[in-house]
């Protein structure tokens, strides 16, 4: 793989560590970037702690710039980011019995004042992200909505609690990798029976509909050898992934579930290819990787949860 090394984990900043390897030689990113003003991990270059959402868009942008010089031109990016809202997150200074240290370890929350927002609106985080990029030159091609099954309580009572994010599938061309079978959900059998015996007069969708002309439905040949629905789609799949935000042995709190990373790789990345995730936390990409038959890079400046993927996957550090 042009002296590639893989199945390895890098200890060193995203930015700088994409700089080092080869053009055009992984097909596939999946990641989720630290959240903007979510916690801080007291790291010096660390993302998520700048100054406003402009900053940090313009950091994660200039990552993913560098990451698009790295992938295949067929290559693909699954990329998951959450919002938040303007003049919260600023609990550093009340203690938890359960983390005397502080859960998201910040004292001064970096959301408290944002220009152009009100306290207590929404930043819009994902789509400021998003339109960056596109900007930046990568195709936008879906917006994903990741719909947690068990999400985190809220004690919000003047609004809805939040019980999904964003999973943005972002490409380098207009023609790129995708196995739209490898992630296909088998058809109920009451479903696959309804596309045997076809439509009759009477039926919804059977008649003409002015100005459409007349519906048309599967052949029986087809019907016959449909076992899959024929528009399933990564989204339908994503959608449904409990959500397993907890801390894995190490202290890492923001590991996303395997099954999301799975369905990511198994689009989005040929067997045998190389999976990127230049924001690795505690492995969760490169597990799904390894187990999907595909090799991994991950890169990860902090080394406490690098070691914590190390030992979760196995694999070198560099």
């Amino acid at each position: 793989m042009n002296g590639l090394k893989t199945d390895t984990i890098i200890n060193r900043d995203a930015l700088y560590a994409l700089r080092e390897l080869p053009e055009e030689s992984v097909h596939c990113c999946v990641t989720s970037p630290p959240y903007y003003a979510l916690r801080d991990y007291g790291l010096d270059m660390q993302i998520g702690r700048e100054d406003t959402p402009e900053q940090y868009i313009d950091r994660l942008t200039e990552v993913f710039r560098e990451l698009r010089r790295v992938l295949r031109s067929d290559g693909t990016l699954w990329l998951n980011i959450a919002d938040t809202y303007c003049g919260t997150g600023n609990k550093g200074y009340h203690a938890d019995p359960k983390n005397p240290k502080g859960r998201n370890g910040q004292q001064i929350a970096r959301n408290n004042r944002v220009s152009g927002c009100k306290q207590k609106d929404l930043i819009g985080i994902p789509w400021l992200l998003a339109f960056a990029l596109r900007a930046d030159g990568w195709y936008l091609r879906s917006d994903i909505i990741w719909q947690k099954e068990n999400p985190m309580p809220e004690s919000v009572k003047d609004r809805p609690t939040r019980c999904y994010e964003h999973i943005f599938l972002l490409t380098k061309s207009k023609k790129y990798f995708y196995d739209a079978a490898a992630i296909a959900e088998p058809l109920a059998p009451t479903t696959a029976a309804r596309y045997r015996t076809g439509r009759s007069a009477g039926q919804k969708y059977a008649d003409e509909i002015p100005g459409q002309g007349k519906v048309q439905g599967l052949t029986g040949r087809e019907a016959a050898a449909t076992t899959t629905k024929p528009h399933a789609d990564h989204a339908e799949q994503a959608g449904r992934v409990a959500y397993q935000y907890r801390s894995l042995q190490g202290g890492h709190f923001a590991a996303f579930p395997p099954k999301l990373a799975e369905t990511c790789i198994k689009a989005g990345c040929p067997k045998g290819g190389v999976v990127l995730d230049p924001f690795f936390g505690s492995g969760t990409t490169g597990a799904a990787a390894r187990q999907l038959h595909r090799h991994y890079i991950g890169i990860e400046i902090n080394a406490e949860y690098c070691a914590l993927a190390r030992a979760r996957i196995g694999g070198t550090e560099k």
